[in-house]
């Protein structure tokens, strides 16, 4: 064999020396290389090249060990490319690079085995022949000429690299093997490879295993199913699921009381859903429709029924007081009794937070015997939360009307809708508006729901809605209800629904039992007064709350007695300091303050109100986050105090030397509204006469440019707010006086109101004639 030989770059694998294979030919620089072989002396070398991806190979990508050829074959390819066959031969190593390219021209050294005989060789020839079967057994890839060719091969060097050539090894691995010359060493990285191909079988084999387990048991269901579904036909049974579901709607749907075009509708949503695949995303969707229609109360309404002394008796054992409410509650009840119809039946109850309004929803649900399902529309922004989304739509579903109505199950439920002040608007829809055809009598008896999409009669839903303020609800909306308004309560009010109500399930939640804690009548006044000072009791109950939590850790730590009396040095203990204190009550302590009352979604309060004087540059300031209507009101009382002025004594010249600043606590709190006119112009004309309005005496009324007095709204949280706040007298509008009658005595009592028509009327009340 020559020693100068031409070089073809092999892409892929290395060749091993001692077989024969074909080459295919197509790059044009390895076709050179064939042909000026085969001018010469037909011998090749081929040698591996360091990267895989085809180029211009130079002798530097080349390895330096590789394999001497000889070509045996040549046949032309009608693409002009070759296939070769050619006869590995021996080893070489590159001694010297006689021409770097185009095509490569080397020196070679050729290159022998050592370390081929001796015991540990021929046990390593054993070793690898025995493991090779146990390989190609397992692997369908060995054809038995292989097996044949490994065992024929006398030469443990030939039989490594044949081996090796054979297995799926990394390219740079197999040219580790042709450059190893040792036999002995060359073996056992065999070896080694044919052990790393053995485990990749046994996971092979093990995927392979459960693979086939999960087919069989696929199949042996599938079998299984299919008897027994032949079986339930036999027998006149369901075959399947979607059959015994389709049997079942059928049924359900058959002892409906359908309308007739409902009734046409449904059934075809029946058929649909029979031939619609199981696997189908159709199939969920009316499948889950049909349930909502059969779940539906279709029946008529049920009458009427209930006893109106039975239900003043559950109205009078769930709250204390509110007599209106109830006389109100009552009446509307009766009618609904003598009509035997709910046709129009919309209640809305307005009232601060925590004075009972979803309380007496659920009493009005127990008194009239029915079904109760409540639901807040407080920050709802979509339009789809009442009517329901299209059935287009992935995880559509109907609105709380229907919902409702399928938890229930009555045609005829109460349905408390929470906080429809406080609905919102938005690109979605607007939910107010969603609400007109649920609410209007006329409208709701064919409702029709985005996802029913069915006529669907709900006029004998008795409504009932809560608001804190009509002021934000919709004219349309509120057009359609009969407003009920449920006062804030009086200390009096509170202390009684304390004892009644609030501490026994207070102490239940607490864990203790009722006689373990008892209050003195001055414990719950000061808790009213110093900690809950509100139109509500919901403030007082946390009060409570806390109090018997603390209690129950003294209990279980054994640290008190089994009676605990809660008395007011208590107090502090339990709750801390007081949130509302005597000292820091709105008092009148000098000449230019006065005191108003003012109507809040919360109930009623006090408004102080603040003058002062500045010599200097006329002026007038207000202050006190005073809104447009109020800003108004304030600069009306300070024209007309100066029209009047010196009538009162005050010096003719007063508001031309002195700037006057109008202030009304706390600054942080919005205000706004016309009612605090007639206590604003109190408040200048005692800074101008220097007079002390008396401290008991409050008032409410709006005041006109040239000093009528005109009536106001709230009169009755007004007065509870002046009550809670140890007022004497109230000066209010005399157009109000019909209000009067609406506010209960007890309430009234010990409180003196004094109607005016006129400013000067006021003023000649507070400062003399």
């Amino acid at each position: 064999m020559p020693t100068r030989l031409l070089v073809l770059p092999l892409r892929g694998r290395p060749v091993f020396p001692g077989i024969f294979i074909p080459m295919m030919i197509t790059e044009e620089s390895d076709l050179k290389v064939i042909q000026e072989s085969l001018q010469a002396d037909s011998y090749i070398g081929l040698v591996l090249a360091k990267e895989e991806e085809p180029a211009d190979y130079t002798s530097d990508d080349l390895y330096e060990t590789g394999t001497v050829a000889r070509i045996v074959k040549k046949i032309n390819l009608p693409d002009g490319g070759l296939n070769v066959f050619v006869q590995t031969m021996k080893r070489f190593r590159i001694k010297k690079v006689l021409k770097r390219a185009d095509p490569i021209v080397v020196a070679s050294e050729q290159l022998e085995d050592f370390d081929t005989e001796g015991d540990e060789v021929k046990a390593l020839t054993r070793s690898l022949i025995g493991e090779m079967k146990q390989v190609s057994e397992n692997n369908p890839m060995f054809s038995e000429e292989m097996r044949l060719n490994m065992v024929n091969i006398d030469q443990p060097g030939k039989i490594a690299d044949f081996i090796t050539s054979i297995l799926n090894v990394d390219r740079t691995e197999q040219q580790e093997i042709l450059e190893t010359l040792s036999v002995r060493e060359r073996m056992e990285k065999v070896l080694i490879f044919i052990k790393k191909e053995q485990e990749l079988m046994r996971i092979q084999k093990k995927i392979q295993g459960q693979i086939n387990e999960k087919i069989e048991k696929s199949q042996r269901e599938y079998f299984l199913k299919e008897q027994l579904k032949a079986i339930k036909e036999e027998l006149g049974m369901p075959a399947d699921s979607k059959s015994s579901e389709y049997q079942r709607f059928k049924e359900a749907i058959d002892e409906l009381p359908l309308p007739d075009d409902v009734r046409e509708s449904v059934e075809q949503e029946l058929e649909k859903f029979n031939l619609t695949e199981p696997q189908s995303p159709e199939f969920a969707i009316t499948r889950n429709y049909l349930d909502t229609v059969i779940n539906l109360p279709w029946g008529e309404a049920t009458p009427e029924n209930f006893e109106i002394g039975a239900a003043q008796s559950i109205l009078d054992s769930d709250h204390y007081g509110l007599e209106d409410v109830k006389e109100r509650i009552l009446e509307f009840l009766s009618v609904r009794s003598l009509r035997k119809d709910a046709k129009g039946s919309i209640i809305c109850l307005v009232g601060p937070p925590g004075v009972g309004k979803t309380s007496v929803g659920k009493s009005i649900a127990r008194a009239t015997r029915k079904e109760f399902f409540r639901f807040s529309v407080g920050g709802m922004r979509d339009e789809a939360e009442i009517k329901g989304h299209r059935r287009t739509y992935v995880g559509a579903m109907p609105g709380k009307i229907i919902q409702g109505l399928k938890i229930v199950k009555s045609k005829t439920p109460v349905f408390m809708i929470d906080e429809i002040d406080k609905l919102g608007a938005s690109f979605q829809g607007d939910p107010s508006s969603a609400l007109l055809e649920v609410l209007d009598p006329e409208q709701n008896v064919s409702f029709r729901d985005h996802y029913l999409d069915l006529p669907f009669d709900i006029s004998g839903i008795l409504f009932i809605t809560t608001a804190n303020t009509m002021d934000t609800i919709p004219a349309p909306l509120l057009d359609r209800m009969e407003v009920i308004r449920i006062p804030g309560y009086i200390d009096e009010e509170k202390i009684a629904i304390a004892k009644k109500y609030l501490i026994p399930r207070s102490l239940e939640r607490a864990g203790l039992k009722k006689s373990s804690v008892t209050y003195t009548k001055k414990t719950l006044e000061e808790i009213a007064n110093g900690y809950a000072r509100e139109a509500g009791v919901r403030n007082f109950e946390k009060a409570l709350d806390k109090i018997h939590r603390k209690i129950a850790r003294q209990t279980v730590e054994g640290s008190v007695d089994e009676k605990v009396k809660v008395t007011p040095e208590c107090l502090p203990e339990f709750l801390g300091q007081p949130v509302f204190r005597e000292d820091r009550r709105k008092r009148i302590t000098r000449a230019g303050m006065a005191l108003g009352l003012a109507w809040t979604p919360y109930g009623g309060d006090t408004l102080l109100i603040e003058a002062v004087r500045t010599p200097g540059k006329e002026g007038f300031k207000l202050t006190g986050k005073m809104g447009e209507v109020m800003q108004e009101s304030a600069n009306i009382a300070y024209t007309f105090v100066r029209s009047i002025a010196e009538r009162y004594g005050v010096e003719s010249d007063f508001f031309d030397r002195n700037h006057i600043h109008l202030h009304i606590p706390a600054g942080a709190i919005p205000k706004d509204g016309p009612s605090a006119g007639i206590t604003m112009a109190t408040s200048l004309l005692s800074l101008g006469t220097g007079k002390q309005v008396a401290g008991n005496v409050a008032m409410t009324g709006e005041l006109s440019l040239v000093g009528s007095v005109l009536p106001i709204g709230g009169l009755k949280e007004k007065t509870i707010a002046a009550r809670r706040h140890g007022i004497k007298k109230i000066i209010y509008p005399k157009a109000n006086e019909s209000d009067l009658s609406e506010i209960p005595e007890h309430i009234r009592k010990g409180i003196q109101f004094i109607p005016v028509e006129e400013m000067v009327d006021v003023v000649d009340k507070l400062f003399g004639k």
